[in-house]
């Protein structure tokens, strides 16, 4: 009699632990239709209500801490600097885009961003009290907004020294309160900016293009230094990266990415087989080909076209530096400054580019990547005290030269 009720007993624990599963089941059941219906709601509430970004709290921290000691004067007194509105962890041996720009000129970023797979670090010039609010606003948006500005984008901003940025209220401008993506973001900053060239800010204060590009490479081991308007040949991080790890030492090497222009800025050449057809028809030349023919000629553009095409990027030919070529290039090791005496327009990179010679860098040019500046380049007229400034520039530059013969006393070279 004790064996049937011992098997009553078992199959009664058994069917009571089965009725629990199944009441488990359902009510995860109810649960997840819960969660679906709930779901629905809050898509329907953030519709109207966005939320804020997971990252708002690290944005305004880093914000805040980059603006809240005032920033720090330039050498000159007429700038003040604010390091770092946005922060990225850099590979030291990695090569960094370093760019910069004003602030309607911001929106180059978005293809840059596209094109340029590594990480970025871009100074940002604010002429007027206006403008630096503005910048501090779309530093903000963008690394809300934007995932690639958060995890490769360092910012810097420069203003003049009797202004302040402030840490921006979210809220405001308004007409950046309730962007939701990165797309709006930079669809909004081209309805509301007026871009143009740098160094034509039809204000008083000169464009200090040499500290800004100092700032945007400041502790780089490689950097490719360009304007913002300027879009790279897909894959060079790529293939720079690939060759600088390269057993090779590249020290006292500057690899020289020849730069171009194109008429037409909607398509942007991706290779070099596309970029040669349309150089071939007249719709792309060499960089200030129609401003300063002399400036990029040393590259060599004829030898450079008619290169066979390789897969992988290397140096192809050497080519003497000579007055007044300055090339856009890569280079590590004890990399010369910008002189930040030259602001606003001419002799700004020529200068560098002499003192890199007078260094004892060697030229190189790579074989496959290269540089598009979006429009050709054209003389243009400036506002006389632009032009005087211009002038200006021209004497610091003889000035200059005779400087570096004093620094380099041992060199052989001259510019």
């Amino acid at each position: 009699m004790q064996m049937p009720y011992a098997i009553r007993c078992a199959f009664y624990q058994l069917l009571l632990a089965a009725l629990m599963l199944v009441a488990m089941l359902q009510l995860l059941y109810l649960s997840l239709l819960s969660g679906l219906h709930g779901q629905e709601e809050q898509d329907q509430y953030f519709e109207f209500f966005p939320p804020s970004p997971r990252s708002v709290d690290q944005v305004k921290a880093q914000l805040r801490t980059a603006l809240a000691s005032g920033g720090v004067l330039d050498a000159s007194g007429d700038y003040r600097i604010y390091r770092s509105l946005l922060k990225t962890t850099m590979d030291p041996n990695d090569v960094i885009l370093a760019t910069h720009a004003s602030v309607d000129n911001l929106l180059h970023l978005s293809g840059l961003l596209e094109r340029w797979e590594g990480p970025m670090s871009v100074s940002v010039f604010a002429a007027t009290k206006e403008e630096a609010q503005l910048a501090t606003v779309l530093a903000y948006a963008l690394s809300s907004h934007c995932p690639d500005m958060r995890s490769r984008v360092a910012m810097h901003l420069v203003c003049p020294s009797r202004y302040e940025a402030a840490v921006p209220d979210p809220r405001e401008p308004g007409e950046f309160a309730l962007l939701r993506s990165c797309q709006e973001v930079f669809d909004k900053l081209a309805r509301v900016a007026q871009p143009g060239i740098n160094y034509a800010l039809g204000t008083n204060v000169s464009y200090p293009n040499n500290l800004l590009r100092n700032l945007a490479r400041e502790g780089a081991n490689y950097a490719l230094v360009i304007d913002v308007d300027m879009v790279p040949s897909e894959g060079l991080w790529r293939g720079l990266r690939e060759l600088l790890d390269q057993s090779r030492q590249w020290a006292g090497t500057a690899l020289v990415v020849p730069a171009f222009e194109i008429r037409r800025a909607r398509r942007m050449p991706v290779s070099k087989t596309e970029l040669v057809q349309l150089y071939q028809v007249g719709e792309v030349r060499p960089f200030y080909y129609g401003l300063c023919t002399p400036c990029q000629a040393p590259t060599n553009y004829s030898r450079w076209v008619n290169l066979p095409e390789e897969s992988l990027l290397r140096p192809s030919y050497v080519v003497p530096w000579q007055d007044p070529w300055e090339p856009f290039y890569v280079a590590g090791g004890k990399v010369p400054p910008f002189d930040e005496r030259f602001r606003q327009y001419g002799f700004n990179r020529i200068s560098q580019a002499c003192e890199l010679h007078m260094a004892g860098f060697n030229f190189e040019v790579l074989n496959e990547g290269f540089l598009v500046h979006k429009g050709f380049k054209e003389a243009l007229k400036f506002h006389p005290q632009k032009e005087a400034e211009n002038q200006r520039n021209k004497v610091l530059y003889r000035q200059f030269r005779q400087e570096l013969k004093t620094k380099y006393p041992n060199s052989p070279r001259r510019c």
